[in-house]
């Protein structure tokens, strides 16, 4: 639930100033990257439990995980690769979603907080699936250099 607070009040905060696309972009790397330190801080251990017994070595797709979306956060802030970018963050996220359902089914903690319950987790988890695949969509990657008053300003064509 934090991570789509994190989201949704980002995304106001910046949406006026910077719009929409760019709003929504920032907001998810920010997102990311809080969710990616999970991966290597205090609630490894829990997020190793959530890991369904069918994967070998819980640690290292802990790990795995958390650099992809490190790497993706990075990706988004760079307009040549927000796209590939966001639709690898889109995949992981879909990938991942077993280890949700696997931690609600079984009651885990996280934190020492009982794990999202399925039905709160799945609306979570498609929030922030349709905020990644909207910046994917929406963002062709091109730079455009634009000539001004004895300056060349780089701007991105987000279409």
């Amino acid at each position: 639930m934090v991570l789509l607070v994190l989201l949704v009040v980002l995304f106001l905060l910046l949406v006026i100033p910077l719009g929409w696309l760019t709003a929504l972009r920032m907001s998810l790397v920010r997102m990311f990257f809080l969710n990616a330190s999970a991966h290597r801080g205090r609630r490894r251990a829990d997020l190793i439990r959530m890991v369904p017994s069918g994967f070998p070595q819980p640690d290292l797709v802990v790990t795995l995980t958390g650099d992809c979306k490190i790497l993706g956060a990075i990706g988004l802030m760079m307009t040549q690769f927000t796209r590939p970018a966001a639709i690898g963050l889109a995949l992981l996220l879909i990938g991942m979603f077993p280890a949700k359902i696997h931690a609600a089914r079984q009651g885990m903690t996280t934190g020492d907080k009982p794990a999202t319950p399925l039905v709160a987790r799945s609306v979570i988890q498609g929030v922030i699936l349709i905020a990644t695949m909207a910046v994917a969509v929406g963002s062709n990657g091109q730079v455009r250099k634009y000539a001004g008053p004895g300056r060349v300003v780089v701007k991105a064509v987000l279409t």
